[in-house]
C-alpha cells in the first residue's frame, strides 16, 4: 500500500453531485481521481454484501484487489474515488483504509428520484432486471447470476432489512425511492463510528450557494480552495439532456410515504422544491 497517498471516498446516492466533483478536481495536480472506479465490479459487489450474499471478509478481499491494487501504485498525493456504489461498502473500505476519508454530498430526494427514474430509465430498477435478480436470490442454482450491468445490481432488500416486506409490491418508482431512502441510512449509519476527522457530510444545495461551504469541502480533501470551484459547480455537469424533473401528484405521495423519515433527517422536509437550472 502506498505510504504517502493518502485515499478519499466521495459517496452518497447518486445523482447527487459524484460526477460534477469527478470532473471539478480532473487535472488538479496531485490528484488521481475517478468516477464510479470500476463500477461493474463494484456495483454488483456492493449489491452482494449489502444483501448478505457474500461475507465481511470476502467483501474485503475483493476491494483490496480493486481499491486496494489502484492506490497501491498510485503516485499521487490524493487518489479518489468518487462513486455512490461505496456507500454500501464503508465498513470494509475503513478498515483496509483506516486513514481514509470519506465525503458524503446528500441532495433532496425528490429531485434525486425524478432524475434517476426521468434520466437513467431503464438502467435504474427496470421491471425485467428487478425480476432477474429477485429470481436468482430466490434460487441461485437454477437461473445464471445476472451480468455485472449496471440495471442489474440494484439492492433489494433481504429479510430483517427496513422495506423487506412491502418492496415486492413496489413501482419502479417507488424502488428508487427506497433506494435513496436506504442509501442514506447505510452511510449514516456507516460513518457513525468513524472520528469527525475522517468524515464530512455536505448538501449539495448548501456547496452551490455558499462558497464557504464549499470552501469546507474542499479543503477537507486536502486541496486548496478556489473561486474557480464555486464558478464551475453554478452549471449542472451530469446531464444526459438539459430538462428539469419535479415530481408531483401521486409520484410525490408514493416518495413522501418511503422517505419522509430521512427528508426530514436531512434537512428537507417542509423545503420547497427547486427548479434545476441548465
Amino acid at each position: 500500500m502506498s505510504a504517502t497517498t493518502q485515499p478519499i471516498f466521495i459517496i452518497g446516492t447518486g445523482r447527487s453531485g459524484s460526477r460534477s466533483m469527478f470532473k471539478m478536481l480532473s487535472g488538479v495536480p496531485g490528484v488521481e481521481i475517478y468516477h464510479e472506479f470500476v463500477c461493474t465490479h463494484v456495483q454488483k459487489l456492493a449489491c452482494l454484501y449489502f444483501m448478505n450474499k457474500i461475507s465481511h471478509e470476502a467483501a474485503k478481499q475483493e476491494l483490496m484487489t480493486l481499491h486496494g491494487a489502484g492506490i497501491h501504485y498510485s503516485e499521487a498525493d490524493l487518489w479518489i474515488d468518487s462513486s455512490n456504489k461505496l456507500s454500501w461498502l464503508i465498513q470494509p473500505l475503513a478498515e483496509l483504509f483506516p486513514k481514509a476519508k470519506f465525503l458524503n454530498i446528500v441532495r433532496d430526494g425528490r429531485k434525486v428520484a425524478g432524475s434517476f427514474f426521468y434520466k437513467l430509465a431503464a438502467e435504474i430498477y427496470d421491471d425485467r432486471s428487478t425480476a432477474a435478480l429477485t429470481q436468482w436470490l430466490a434460487d441461485p442454482s437454477a437461473v445464471p447470476v445476472p451480468p455485472p450491468e449496471k440495471k442489474y445490481w440494484w439492492n433489494i432488500p433481504q429479510p430483517g432489512q427496513p422495506f423487506h416486506d412491502a418492496f415486492p409490491g413496489y413501482s419502479q418508482f417507488e424502488r428508487i425511492c427506497y433506494h435513496w431512502q436506504e442509501c442514506n441510512r447505510v452511510v449514516r449509519d456507516g460513518l457513525a463510528p468513524l472520528p469527525d476527522a475522517q468524515k464530512l457530510t455536505v448538501r449539495l444545495e448548501d456547496i452551490t450557494k455558499d462558497p464557504e461551504i464549499l470552501a469546507q469541502m474542499i479543503r477537507f480533501i486536502g486541496l486548496d480552495y478556489q473561486d474557480d470551484y464555486f464558478d464551475y459547480l453554478q452549471t449542472p455537469q451530469n446531464v444526459f439532456f438539459p430538462m428539469d424533473f419535479k415530481i408531483a401528484g401521486p409520484q410525490l405521495a408514493a416518495f413522501e410515504a418511503i422517505c419522509t423519515p430521512m427528508m426530514r433527517e436531512l434537512g428537507y422536509d417542509g423545503t420547497e422544491l427547486y427548479d434545476v437550472k441548465y
